[in-house]
């Protein structure tokens, strides 16, 4: 193997380079002084409130006077006294328990006793089931 002339190595260098800055580097210090230094136009915005919290407390006063001063009740609707009464008639006429009428209208006995005790927040579906398998009449009367 006679080489002809100087073995030559004809590959281009390879650069490897870290990938670009994202835009919380960008923003650290040691970059903002490197970008000062070379002369590179830099932005610099105060944000208001910055490091405090007089946001959260300054405003309170103003609040807890509105909510002092307010009176508005602010409760759910109950099933009504009529609507439980006429619930527990239909029942007792047709000879259901309350887990025999729950099972019929596919709801959890525990529904049936709210409905009845007053405690349920009025459902038109679940009346309306009830309206069908106790075949009486319990809505339309207010």
């Amino acid at each position: 193997m006679a080489g002809v002339g100087p073995m030559t190595q004809d590959w281009e260098p390879v650069v490897i380079r870290k990938k670009a800055p994202n835009a919380a580097a960008k923003r650290d210090e040691k970059s903002v002084n490197a970008a000062r230094r070379s002369g590179a136009d830099i932005e610099t915005v105060r944000k208001f409130n910055a490091g405090t919290n007089k946001a959260a407390s300054s405003g309170t006063s103003l609040n807890t006077k509105r909510l002092d001063d307010d009176t508005e009740n602010l409760t759910h609707e109950r099933v009504p006294t009529e609507l439980k009464k006429a619930i527990m008639q239909a029942r007792t006429e047709k000879k259901l328990t309350q887990s025999q009428l729950a099972q019929i209208i596919n709801e959890k006995p525990q529904v049936i006793q709210e409905y009845e005790s007053g405690k349920a927040i009025p459902n038109q579906q679940i009346l309306s089931k009830l309206e069908r398998a106790l075949g009486a009449k319990l809505r339309g009367k207010k």
